[in-house]
């Protein structure tokens, strides 16, 4: 027999949850500093998991949105520095092949 729904007192309801607020940063900072977005959406995910609060898929998000913009920012500065090191290796002109 299964238990009867929670009775609550007229005009009393137990409310909304309140977001998580490490979960909203993440989500912001994810945009403006990547590895933090990163830490920040760990952390949110584990207070939520312990508290209940809302705000998992923002704290997911910005773990994603971290994780993606930092390896989009080190691919793109190990590009630069091949870059680099191609046009000091050829006296400051990249080759151009010719036929």
């Amino acid at each position: 027999m299964s238990q009867p729904p929670p009775y609550w007192q007229p005009g009393h309801h137990p409310g909304p949850r309140p977001t998580n607020g490490m979960a909203i940063a993440a989500l912001i900072t994810a945009f403006l500093f990547s590895p933090a977005g990163i830490v920040l959406g760990i952390v949110a995910r584990k207070q939520i998991r312990r508290t209940g609060e809302e705000g998992w898929g923002m704290a997911t998000a910005g773990l994603v949105v971290g994780a993606v913009l930092t390896v989009l920012w080190v691919a793109g500065i190990v590009l630069w520095v091949i870059l680099v090191m191609a046009l000091f290796r050829h006296g400051g002109t990249l080759p151009v092949p010719t036929r």
